[in-house]
């Protein structure tokens, strides 16, 4: 394998064990098993908001980025693919979520490949995607993938094991997202 692929997935998942987490650990393990049927190796990096949620606080208010927060910020904008998962908090995503791309230099987001998943109690959230989260990404400029990946709790099964059709879902996500990707990095100069 010679191409490279480097991914940085964006879990706002608050709990522990978050089934968000499992939701981005999922996407970004079907991303590098599309990625590798085509012969591209991908480098994949999780960064947990909450981990940085006080560094994201005092960031916003005082204006200077903690050397973690820093760090973790210029991965997202280094990715060639962002996949980027939120719990659903009252029909968006979550303000942590939203706090951390705040800081997202929104320039080096123009063009960049996105893959979008949620997490939520009930099927009614599901349109959280479409509804909040592509908004923020169209605000960016970013490439957001066509399938976004919604989970409910029905969705898993013991010990977060996916259903089929999560899987299926997870899957097609993850082909969408190396075939995107290739074509954007096709057209920089």
């Amino acid at each position: 394998m010679t191409e490279q692929l480097n991914v940085v997935a964006v879990s706002g998942g608050a709990g522990f064990p978050s089934t968000t987490r499992v939701l981005s650990d999922l996407l970004t393990q079907a991303v590098s098993a599309a990625a590798e049927e085509q012969g591209i190796q991908a480098r994949v990096q999780t960064q947990e908001v909450r981990d940085t949620a006080t560094d994201v606080a005092d960031a916003t208010v005082l204006g200077l980025p903690s050397a973690t927060l820093d760090e973790a910020l210029r991965a997202v904008e280094q990715a060639d693919l962002v996949v980027a998962t939120s719990p659903v908090f009252r029909g968006s995503y979550a303000g942590i979520v939203k706090a951390f791309w705040d800081l997202v230099d929104p320039v080096v987001m123009r063009g960049k490949p996105v893959l979008l998943g949620a997490t939520g109690g009930s099927v009614r959230h599901q349109l959280m995607i479409d509804q909040a989260f592509r908004p923020l990404f169209s605000y960016f400029g970013s490439l957001v993938l066509p399938t976004g990946v919604y989970a409910e709790v029905e969705d898993f099964e013991v010990a977060n094991i996916p259903s089929q059709a999560l899987a299926e879902r997870v899957a097609r996500a993850g082909r969408e997202a190396v075939r995107l990707t290739e074509r954007a990095r096709a057209l920089l100069p």
